[in-house]
């Protein structure tokens, strides 16, 4: 299989991903002046929104072709189990039906994007392993 969809582009969405799933939710203290000051050595993963995360994801897809954004989303589910490598085509078939929810917010809705994708990729012999890196 052949992806329409660089490489390149899709790890740095699995990236973005890892990224933004790792963040947690900020936790309000009521007393504290200044959460800078906190003890906590894992303050630095809260984020109430995840929003520059999130934002930067987006704009990745939406720089994406339309057919491109529904390959990635035929790729998570592939990773997700939903379809078998041999069911490629009904995968791409179903991303690509225009009565369902959005390409972009069911790969946004999707909590482990990140591995599915990773899984999707491993599934076709595709890895990120490499890709990005400082050598």
């Amino acid at each position: 299989m052949d992806l329409i969809t660089p490489l390149e582009t899709i790890c740095r969405l699995i990236i973005r991903a890892r990224e933004n799933e790792a963040q947690v939710p900020a936790i309000e203290a009521d007393d504290e002046a200044d959460p800078t000051d906190s003890d906590d050595e894992f303050a630095v993963l809260e984020d109430e929104s995840n929003e520059a995360i999130e934002e930067e994801m987006m704009a990745l897809l939406d720089d994406l072709g339309e057919d491109q954004v529904q390959e990635i989303l035929a790729l998570a589910w592939v990773g997700r189990g939903t379809y078998d490598v041999s069911e490629w085509e009904d995968a791409l078939e179903e991303a690509a039906d225009r009565d369902a929810e959005d390409p972009v917010d069911q790969l946004m809705d999707m909590p482990t994007l990140a591995a599915y994708l990773d899984a999707g990729l491993a599934a076709f012999d595709l890895t990120c392993d490499g890709i990005g890196q400082i050598d």
